[in-house]
């Protein structure tokens, strides 16, 4: 029997690094085909040796998302060699400052901003022809549970996850009559740079590894997965369907 995404496109954003390189790895152990995309070149040559251990295939893509040209030249390209996109898994994130909002610096403010919440943006516009090529186009956008909590000091970070998650709902129901289906996904407290930069008092080993959340994250770009415009909450084991109790 072949792997459930034998041939599929996935594209992974962040990839070099923490969950977005575990999810990487694991949508290749399922026979994905992956373009990893990320900043650090070190990084993405060695989730490269993994997938290529596994027998599998990927093609690295060495890009700052605030490169929105790239990005639309990054879609071109996918469109011209594989002429579709089955997978986005948009995982790409800044901190960014932890601060009293009153002390964060306007640039530091747009940076995070200009990864979080408008690469992607742009990769939804660049992407979703692609998608739609494909029988069975899935989405996901990492979230956080902070956009609940919106804990003092952590307002750019917290501010940007709360407008992704409205990007991707929105999304979701621009696509509900399509085949492309799209959800988010908010990991909780996983031992990756980002959790030890934020938390640097916190033990990493009390926390799960990437590899953990990655496996449901696959889950969720299947074909036959046809949930659409929800919210999984890793520590829950469940989704979320983002309307207010009534």
């Amino acid at each position: 029997m072949p792997p459930p995404l034998a041939d599929r496109i996935a594209l992974v954003t962040g990839a070099s690094r923490g969950i977005g390189y575990a999810t990487a790895l694991a949508l290749a152990k399922a026979g994905a085909r992956i373009v990893a995309v990320a900043r650090t070149v070190g990084g993405l040559e060695e989730l490269d040796d993994a997938i290529k251990a596994l027998g599998g295939s990927a093609t690295l893509v060495p890009l700052d998302l605030k490169d929105y040209a790239g990005i639309d030249r990054l879609a071109l390209a996918l469109r011209q060699r594989f002429g579709c996109l089955d997978i986005l898994v948009g995982n790409a994130a800044v901190l960014g400052p932890l601060s009293p909002l009153g002390h964060v610096e306007p640039k530091a403010w747009e940076e995070v901003m200009a990864v979080n919440v408008t690469a992607n943006w742009r990769l939804i516009c660049a992407m979703d022809p692609l998608l739609k090529f494909s029988d069975a186009g899935r989405v996901v956008f990492i979230s956080s549970g902070v956009t609940v909590q919106a804990p003092a000091y952590w307002g750019p970070y917290s501010a940007t996850k709360a407008a992704l998650e409205a990007l991707a709902r929105t999304y979701a129901a621009e696509s509900a009559s399509t085949n492309v289906r799209v959800n988010l996904f908010a990991p909780g407290a996983i031992r990756t740079r980002m959790r030890a930069q934020a938390m640097p008092g916190e033990d990493p080993m009390t926390l799960e590894t990437p590899d953990k959340v990655a496996e449901k994250i696959v889950e969720l770009c299947l074909p036959n997965l046809l949930v659409n415009g929800k919210l999984y909450v890793y520590p829950q084991r469940r989704f979320l369907d983002f309307r207010p109790p009534s």
